[in-house]
């Protein structure tokens, strides 16, 4: 007896068993042993995939129609995304001749609505029904508000939209009810964190937007006073000199950017200009019942900008305003001047900023990539037809620094710069600078120079501070030059690249700035003693006090003077020395002008009374040779430091290299050009000098002949001691 087992396989309809096997929005389809799942139409996956099962972490999310797809409702439209789907919506003063409140497909077309008005007595009745009927806008478009709002219909002006919590149409009472977000001023702790003059104006703006989210009007909000207040704190905020670090300055425009958009639509005027000590603003406004269009310019004393009215409103979302501004800074390029990190230079050069900072803003809510660009026009700080000119915009990630990204030149001259840009943000000009080539030899020059200037110095003040012999009033002024030259040079050639730590870099170049103006005041003295010796022939001395109070103390109000005024112009993003940029170089060249015009005077007074004094018999005629020779050595050292400083004006550029080299050499070489001055061509220091070298060789000499005396003692007294040894063996 035989059997058969027979097996049954029935497929499991996963579908029916578990109606949300495939999650919200998503259909389930059964295969043979499994299924799939799709998401339903106007939803996508979340991952990009087209059929995902259970488990794999895929859920279906509702699809943007309208971001996806800018024109798919047509001219005047809005497009309102829903769950799944879309609608259509005409813009406020637009309808469908069906009266219907959505555009239901490609035959309709939003057209203006035009009020109707009674004509004649007879059809009084009836053209008021009709009239009512046009105006009764609120029935005709549901979405007139644009949904987040509630439409009322007002005799006057056709309708009102009342707006939800969150929402406002400060712009015009019949527009849109859009969105205000108030996170940038609501966070106290943003508010900590906002620079120290700008705390005020932050918690100004916070209240204002808090009352426009509230009542959602305009009425209770002055748009001119918070422009006021704006500029004046930012006038506040630039007077005191540059900002410390970069995150500073993005706080900054990034609180100017969202105050500008929410005070534009505030004014009451289409135009606005005000004009501040370190600010310069434009703004436009335009309330339409449609999107503005044509051609736009702001213009600023240093820039303008041309854009169209369509980039300023926006492709979506008309709210019934459309704003743009244009704000210019002045002074702001000095705390971005050395924010470079996000460029890229050629090699041999580096960039300047060569134009006013400026902010641009519109209501356009997606200014990120625009469709047409916004054309910019800069005047330049300096004129040079040679400069490679370079877009950017100021990118506040990370710390914050300038970037070419989205930003083209479209042309440029001596003068002005045309940019065009794609994205609104704060903007500017960099100029590309030559840098020095050579800059090895240009250091070794230096370190070989400065290393032999210190031996010098040091030689030249051992000698006028142990050589007693020498010893006078001249040779004092002498020794506290040298002195003042010695460190100047030795903080230079340690310090002057060591631009690592701000405070550490501000205090060499003060220390720098010193030493330097001790030395040309120390020349002044000289100056003045050599005509008391001439001119003043009774009284050729120096009190120690007053010596000490014009080399020394003259440098020191000067230089307290200069860090009261500008503690920020010490110290630079290259090199520890005096800011080149805003003047501050003067505190140093002035008073080295005015001394080498006091002494250039009394130089030539002295000439002049020597040339008489040798004209005449006069027995004493050594002295006067030796007054002479003083005046010579004082004037070729005038002549040698001063040439040097002003080579150093002239070495900025790549035409001047030569100059460079020059300023070069004699800063390097000038603690030999004094030693060679002062010590090596001065009669009486050559005689001392020779006394020493004469005393050290008889020193050696007497050494040697000691030594030679006892080496003879020592070979008799060995001989002697050798014979007797001789004499006792052969005894």
């Amino acid at each position: 007896m035989t059997g058969r087992l027979h097996l049954l396989i029935l497929d499991i309809n996963e579908c029916l068993e578990n109606k949300d096997t495939c999650g919200p929005n998503a259909e389930c389809n059964n295969t043979l042993g499994s299924y799939s799942c799709i998401c339903n139409e106007g939803f996508v996956t979340s991952t990009g995939v087209d059929i995902f099962i259970f488990g794999q972490g895929v859920t279906c999310e509702d699809r943007n129609e309208c971001v996806d797809n800018t024109t798919i409702c047509g001219k005047h439209t809005q497009c309102i995304n829903t769950s799944g789907n879309y609608s259509c919506v005409c813009n406020p003063g637009f309808g469908l001749k069906s009266g219907k409140a959505q555009v239901t497909g490609n035959r309709e077309s939003c057209e203006e609505i035009t009020d109707q008005k009674a004509t004649t007595d007879q059809t009084a009745t009836t053209d008021s029904e009709d009239a009512q009927g046009a105006k009764d806008l609120c029935k005709m478009n549901k979405f007139i508000c644009g949904g987040n709002g509630t439409c009322h219909n007002a005799t006057n002006s056709g309708h009102r939209c009342a707006c939800h919590a969150g929402f406002t149409n400060y712009g015009d009472p019949q527009g849109r009810c859009t969105e205000l977000n108030c996170d940038t001023f609501a966070s106290e702790k943003h508010l900590k964190m906002v620079i120290p003059g700008l705390q005020d104006v932050v918690a100004l703006m916070r209240t204002s937007c808090l009352k426009l989210n509230e009542s959602n009007t305009a009425e209770q909000v002055d748009g001119e006073a918070l422009l006021e207040t704006l500029l004046s704190a930012i006038d506040r905020l630039l007077s005191g000199g540059p900002l410390k670090n970069n995150k500073e300055v993005s706080v900054l425009l990034d609180l100017v950017e969202t105050a500008l958009r929410i005070i534009g639509p505030l004014l009451k005027h289409p135009e606005t200009r005000r004009f501040q000590i370190h600010t310069e603003v434009e703004l436009l406004v335009q309330r339409n019942a449609s999107s503005p269009q044509g051609p736009l310019t702001l213009s600023s004393t240093h820039a303008q900008l041309d854009s169209h009215w369509e980039t300023a409103a926006g492709d979506t979302s008309y709210p019934g305003f459309a704003t743009v501004s244009l704000l210019s800074y002045k002074g702001l390029e000095k705390s971005t001047n050395h924010s470079f990190s996000g460029l890229q230079a050629q090699e041999g050069h580096s960039f300047q900023i060569n134009s006013k900072v400026v902010t641009a803003t519109m209501s356009n809510k997606d200014t990120s990539f625009l469709k047409e660009p916004v054309t910019f026009t800069f005047s330049h700080l300096k004129e040079s037809d040679e400069g490679n000119y370079t877009c950017v915009y100021w990118d506040e990630l990370g710390e914050g620094t300038w970037s070419d990204r989205g930003c083209f030149l479209v042309q440029s001259n001596a003068t002005h710069t045309v940019c065009s840009c794609y994205h609104l943000s704060s903007f500017a000009v960099l100029m590309s600078l030559y840098e020095f080539k050579d800059t090895f030899q240009l250091q070794l020059i230096t370190w070989v120079g400065l290393s032999l200037s210190l031996l010098c110095l040091f030689i030249c003040i051992l000698t006028f501070s142990l050589i007693r012999s020498i010893r006078s009033t001249r040779n004092t002024i002498h020794l506290h030059l040298c002195l003042s030259l010695f460190i100047a040079n030795l903080i230079f050639l340690v310090g002057i690249s060591r631009t690592e730590s701000q405070a550490g870099c501000a205090v060499v170049a003060g220390l720098l700035h010193f030493f330097f103006l001790s030395v040309f005041c120390w020349m002044c003295l000289e100056g003045v003693q050599l005509f008391r010796m001439v001119v003043l022939v009774f009284n050729t001395t120096f009190r120690p006090l007053y010596m000490m109070a014009g080399g020394y103390g003259v440098p020191a109000v000067i230089v307290a003077i200069s860090a009261l005024a500008n503690a920020k112009g010490y110290g630079t993003e290259r090199h520890c020395w005096l800011n080149l940029e805003d003047g501050f170089i003067w505190s140093f060249f002035g008073p080295v002008c005015i001394i080498i015009m006091v002494n250039v005077f009394f130089f030539l007074i002295t000439v002049w009374k020597l040339a008489q004094k040798f004209s005449s018999l006069n027995p004493d005629l050594d002295k006067l040779r030796k007054i002479k020779a003083f005046t010579i050595t004082a004037v070729a050292q005038l002549c040698v430091l001063g040439t040097m400083w002003i080579f150093g004006c002239f070495q900025f550029e790549e035409s001047t290299l030569a100059m460079s080299y020059l300023f070069t050499i004699l800063n390097s070489l000038q603690g030999v050009l004094v030693f060679l001055m002062h010590c090596l061509l001065s009669k009486q220091v050559r005689e001392e000098y020779g006394k020493i070298l004469d005393s050290i060789c008889a020193l050696q000499k007497t050494k040697y002949s000691e030594f030679s005396s006892s080496q003879s003692s020592n070979s008799k007294s060995q001989t002697s001691k050798s014979a007797q040894n001789t004499r006792e063996s052969q005894i």
